[in-house]
């Protein structure tokens, strides 16, 4: 198969990263040191003990769910860190509707339930639950645009119609109108405000979203549903119905090439711009290593998206995490 990916940009020999890790694993773990005072809005909300609840909530909900997205947030700044930690929790209250409920029309209320949610948030009276108060937080405290939080919602209620993507641009919409605002908002969170930093946000979200549905394809698969690009598909000679056997046949393989080909894109696309991106950025587009190191680990399988090895967590991750951060690179 055709190699997509450049030279591997290595790890750094490890010093000292974590606080907290197991005896017979490596860590996972950042102690995370909380703000004294956190501001409260209804009288649930009054006691210290509610506010560290309503962030333990969010925190334990990243990661068990988006365990990169968990990683990443721990290296935020002492002042940024809660709130992507909310974001991320949002996020994840999001994405896990589609797979959580029998059918559409009680997916449909709880996305209204977050139009409704975010309303109040943005009205200084959001609901009394742990994610909402914790994003309501995150606002007043950085000033959040509306805008991307109504992006996100819209392109997951959207995604409830459960059909695969017609194209590959149909697939880099979705991944922007999702991840990238996301990214837009811990950009915010992060207290910036420039142009090279969201072009590399985009670029980054795309990428992220790209490989997010390559690495489901096994688990949707299994479900017998497939999402990649119709258009890819059709044009190597694939049909739904290999996926769903877990064929390793090239013609299957060689639709995953093209389709992670295009999130290699995406990355050079955001590596090329670090130039002109702040410093600060670095936090939120870390997310870059999960995308290079999933690219690498495909292309090591010769694109089989239904090795096992795969599946398995990557226990380097924190480190390489860690160490672009420190480096402040992406």
């Amino acid at each position: 198969m055709a190699s997509i990916i450049g030279t591997n940009r290595g790890v750094l020999s490890l010093k000292s990263f974590m606080l907290n890790c197991p005896k017979k694993s490596l860590p996972y773990i950042v102690s995370i040191q909380k703000p004294t005072e956190v501001m409260c809005l209804r009288a649930s909300t009054n006691s210290s003990t509610d506010s560290v609840h309503n962030e333990n909530y969010c925190m334990n909900m990243v990661r068990t769910r988006d365990y990169d997205g968990y990683i990443s947030s721990l290296l935020f700044p002492n002042g940024s860190r809660r709130s992507s930690l909310a974001l991320r929790a949002f996020n994840v209250e999001l994405a896990q509707v589609k797979d959580s409920v029998s059918q559409k029309t009680i997916g449909l209320m709880r996305m209204q339930f977050w139009k409704t949610a975010l309303n109040e948030i943005y009205r200084d009276d959001p609901p009394s639950q742990p994610v909402t108060l914790e994003l309501w937080r995150a606002v007043k405290r950085h000033r959040l645009t509306k805008r991307w939080f109504l992006r996100i919602i819209n392109e997951r209620e959207k995604d409830l119609e459960d059909r695969p993507y017609r194209n590959l641009q149909e697939l880099e919409a979705y991944s922007e109108n999702t991840q990238s605002s996301l990214l837009y908002l811990q950009l915010e969170a992060l207290g910036l405000t420039d142009v090279h930093a969201d072009h590399a946000a985009s670029h980054i979200g795309k990428a992220h979203g790209i490989i997010t549905c390559l690495r489901a394809t096994p688990y949707h698969s299994q479900r017998r549903k497939v999402y990649l690009p119709m258009d890819i598909c059709m044009l190597h000679g694939a049909s739904q119905e290999d996926f769903i056997r877990g064929s390793r046949e090239k013609n299957v393989k060689d639709v995953v090439l093209d389709i992670a080909t295009q999130a290699h894109t995406h990355l050079q696309r955001a590596w090329s711009m670090s130039k002109n991106v702040p410093v600060a950025a670095t936090p939120a587009f870390l997310l870059t290593v999960i995308v290079e190191n999933y690219l690498q680990s495909l292309q090591k399988v010769d694109f089989d998206v239904f090795h096992p090895s795969l599946q398995k967590r990557n226990p380097l991750l924190p480190i390489q995490m860690y160490f672009r951060s420190w480096r402040n690179k992406y």
